[in-house]
């Protein structure tokens, strides 16, 4: 149903730890640390050819 309604134009704010999900669903990202916009982009400016899982271990270790 999320995705039909963004098929549609429209737009939904999805909040999740639940990163495999948030690959499966979103069309873009943003990972917040500590209250700070740390990285965001479409999901594949973010993860490249990594998953979303890989990059938010790596940018948690900075």
């Amino acid at each position: 149903m999320m995705r039909e309604l963004c098929d549609r134009g429209g737009a939904i704010f999805f909040s999740t730890h639940v990163l495999e999900v948030a690959e499966k669903l979103c069309d873009k990202v943003a990972i917040i640390k500590q209250g700070r916009l740390i990285r965001s982009g479409t999901m594949e400016e973010v993860k490249g050819d990594d998953s979303l899982e890989e990059v938010f271990l790596e940018l948690e270790a900075d």
